[in-house]
């Protein structure tokens, strides 16, 4: 009687033991993938910028289209802050955060009129743009091996502003103008995402993220996209280098007016890494 009460035990023991081997072994996190995922760089853009007003009656004093390269000269290049973060819960789900800024500012003299603000001659325009961005998505990933894809749902946040502000001679007199346009706003992002592993130090991946704004006086969208690769030529610190572009089409509405803002920008973005 007691030789039963001996194997039984032996025999929990081995199929627990043969359990937990099989689930580690099919619960293996894929080599593409990290714990922890950390990215700080830098992100340097060309940027297109222009705002269409129309309507009834002039927005803020622009009529027509002002394009703040050509018209106002603001600086097409910037170089922009961008930072990332990436945690996995368990091997194949987990949160992902990205956030970059676009900030440009000029102060210029111009001799020549500007249609869009109404100016004749001798214009002095100060011109400033800020763009923020920032996302957190829930992602699921699919795949173990070298290579997995990834989608996720959450919620972005951007926020525009940009002021001009100047004086000029309109009309055959001088007067000050000003220019302004703010917005910030929550709405749903969907991300989709691709590694590729070819050892322990190198990888390639794409990123891409949408943004449909609608309801309300603003309606639009906005999206990211990325192709990049990563080398690590130490265990837990590397570097990545991708190029990016991001595209933001807005229109607002107002009593008397329509307002479309584009803002287009891509680039060379470079980064430290860290993973876990």
């Amino acid at each position: 009687m007691r030789k039963p009460c001996m194997r039984r035990p032996s025999s929990l023991a081995l199929a627990a033991v043969l359990g937990t081997t099989c689930f580690d072994a099919s619960a293996q996190k894929s080599p593409a993938l990290d714990r922890v995922s950390l990215w700080v760089g830098g992100y340097y853009a060309s940027n297109d910028t222009d705002l269409n007003v129309g309507g009834r009656r002039a927005y803020a004093g622009v009529n027509g289209k002002l394009d703040f390269e050509s018209d106002l000269g603001l600086e097409r290049h910037s170089t922009n802050p961008r930072l990332r973060a990436d945690f996995l819960l368990g091997d194949s789900q987990g949160f992902s955060f990205d956030y970059y800024q676009i900030h440009r500012n000029r102060t210029s003299d111009y001799s020549q009129p500007i249609p869009a603000l109404g100016t004749d001659a001798r214009a002095r325009i100060e011109g400033d743009v800020d763009y923020d961005f920032g996302s957190a998505a829930y992602k699921w990933w699919f795949g173990h091996a070298s290579d997995v894809f990834g989608v996720g749902l959450g919620a972005a946040y951007y926020k525009v502003n940009f002021r001009v502000r100047g004086d000029a001679r309109a009309a055959g007199q001088d007067a000050s103008a000003s220019v302004g346009y703010d917005d910030s706003e929550w709405a749903p992002v969907l991300t989709l995402g691709w590694r590729h592993a070819f050892n322990d130090q190198w990888r390639l991946y794409v990123d891409a993220s949408g943004v449909k704004k609608s309801g309300g006086n603003v309606s639009g969208h906005i999206w990211n996209g990325s192709l990049g690769v990563e080398w690590f030529p130490w265990r837990n610190v590397g570097f990545g280098l991708e190029y990016a572009a991001s595209r933001l089409h807005l229109t607002k509405n107002y009593r008397n007016a329509r307002a479309k803002l584009n803002l287009d920008s891509d680039g060379p973005a470079f980064y430290l890494r860290a993973r876990f």
